[in-house]
């Protein structure tokens, strides 16, 4: 943030030519006024640390050699939201100055010596370029004030000029703001600066880019009784000039209207409106304590476009643990389902207590966890947030984990029942089938509507290493002679062997045959709206 152009004594200079103006008296105090109505300090490095603001502030008078010790400051009258003013009281050649920064649309109506609606076009003009505006001007004062207050100490004010400040957006914040919307995500701006200032810095991100989308200011909003701004809060998308309480109705109004609201602050009078909202993300390096206490997150680099990977990553995580709840459900209703049905057509109970203790902990348990890993999908932050009362069993998995776990016992005892009546391995076949059918349904769900050879089968090398380790342990139980008395297995034929693995392979095709009609459903149902 740095000061771009100054308007004083009727002009407008460039930051780099009001050193040749310097000299004029009004020009020196306006740039006394820039470092004196000022609270920065400088660190042991000698580094300008404070508010942003007044950094850029202060930047520009150190360079224009202001002394500020010719001018020590007897008091002030704090900065305070509701009026938008900030003034001090400094003693100077035997006189008493008061210099008085702010919003330049309210400091302007208490000054004597201009033509007001002038100096408002002269504001909205440099608004217009994405400046943030501050005005300034002055009064002298034969003796210092005892109490000095604002309505007697802000008013009869001389005018000193403007800065115009720019806050050049991050490079990253245009695409940030772009992936929000593609996302879901609504962003909306709620700034302290001039509205026209606002409207603009808005569209040059993209947070405005509809003319049916309104920009309006805190005194408009003030005006709106709360049935008015409910019927036009999804319209706005800017709010400039606004207060803290104004914050709070604003995220009052969205949750009124069913939104799940997230909001940035740093101000300690930000700290009710974080506290309201469901998401409260607070500034890591400019906020203040109690904004930090007050937020549910603290953003440690104060950078918006983190806000929207942190999405992106929470949307990852989300999926990946629907994805280990749909497998162990899945796997778990098949193996119940086998246990069930087998005896009701007939059968014997075709798994021991040790096969589903192996089931549960290596075939479930490894590949399971191996989920975690799962990067995210293509689609990630192309479609909308899920509702909030939105259960695990939405969008179908409800109806996957019954029918894709009565498959699964459906090809184990269909297995097991064609196995006896051919004098065969049974109780070994039906526990490799449940245990391989489990590893072709892990690699089938990776991905939501993606096949797995879209996606990359070594994608996800934890989770293709836990299916290979499950393969060869269930191989080695099968197979080696001292571990078969404690599982209860017996060796397999290349025959038997064979019909294991094609019998398993039913579920990863099933599987990957309903991602790709659930895929045509979705397509022919979005095109219906478009």
């Amino acid at each position: 943030m740095h000061v771009e152009d100054v308007f004083v004594n009727g002009r407008l200079f460039d930051r780099n030519d009001i050193s040749a103006v310097s000299g004029e008296e009004k020009v020196k105090l306006l740039l006394y006024a820039f470092g004196l109505n000022n609270d920065t300090a400088e660190d042991d490095d000698r580094h300008i640390i404070g508010d942003s603001t007044e950094i850029a502030l202060m930047e520009l008078a150190n360079e224009l050699q202001v002394q500020k010790g010719e001018w020590p400051r007897l008091a002030e009258i704090a900065f305070e939201s509701e009026r938008k003013l900030m003034t001090t009281f400094h003693s100077h050649d035997g006189k008493v100055i008061s210099f008085t920064k702010g919003a330049p649309d309210i400091l302007l109506q208490r000054c004597v010596d201009i033509e007001l609606p002038l100096m408002l076009q002269q504001v909205d003009d440099m608004a217009s370029n994405g400046h943030r505006i501050l005005g300034f001007a002055c009064r002298y004062w034969a003796e210092m004030p005892l109490h000095p207050e604002s309505a007697l100490h802000e008013s009869g004010l001389q005018f000193l000029g403007l800065a115009g400040i720019i806050d050049p957006p991050r490079e990253e914040v245009a695409d940030a703001v772009a992936q929000c919307k593609t996302a879901g995500i609504v962003p909306v701006m709620i700034t302290g600066d001039h509205p026209i200032t606002a409207k603009t810095i808005a569209q040059r991100i993209g947070i405005l880019h509809d003319e049916n989308e309104l920009v309006i200011t805190g005194q408009q909003l003030a005006e709106m009784d709360n049935d008015s701004f409910l019927a036009k809060i999804e319209k706005i998308k800017v709010y400039a000039r606004v207060s803290p309480e104004q914050k709070l109705r604003i995220v009052k109004t969205l949750q009124q209207k069913g939104h799940y609201v997230a909001m940035t602050g740093d101000g300690v009078n930000d700290a009710p409106s974080l506290k309201r909202a469901n998401i409260g993300i607070a500034m890591g390096i400019t906020g203040t304590d109690v904004s930090k206490e007050a937020a549910h997150m603290i953003l440690l680099d104060d950078n918006f476009s983190t806000i929207v990977k942190a999405v992106r990553e929470g949307r990852r995580i989300y999926d990946n643990i629907l994805k280990f709840i749909k497998y162990l459900m899945t796997t778990n209703s098949g193996e119940l389902w086998t246990l069930l049905l087998g005896p009701m057509l007939g059968l014997p109970v075709a798994l021991l207590p040790i096969h589903i203790l192996w089931i549960n902990l290596v075939s479930d348990g490894l590949p399971a966890i191996s989920l975690s890993f799962e990067k995210a999908e293509k689609n990630i932050m192309n479609r909308p947030p899920r509702p909030p009362q939105q259960t695990v069993f939405a969008n179908g998995r409800g109806l996957h984990m019954i029918w894709v776990g009565m498959l699964m016992a459906g090809i184990a005892l269909a297995a097991q029942g064609w196995a006896i009546n051919n004098g065969l391995h049974w109780q070994t076949i039906v526990f490799n089938v449940l245990c391989l059918c489990q590893m072709g349904h892990v690699l089938a769900i990776r991905s939501e509507n993606q096949s797995l050879f879209s996606i990359g089968i070594f994608s996800n090398k934890p989770l293709l290493g836990a299916v290979l380790i499950a393969f060869l342990l269930q191989f080695m139980i099968t197979y080696t002679p001292v571990l078969q008395p404690v599982f209860k297995t017996e060796s397999l034929s290349l025959f038997e062997f064979l019909i294991v693995g094609a019998a398993s392979s039913i579920v990863f095709f099933a599987v990957e045959l309903e991602k790709i009609i659930t895929g045509r459903r979705s397509r022919k149902h979005n095109t219906s709206f478009v």
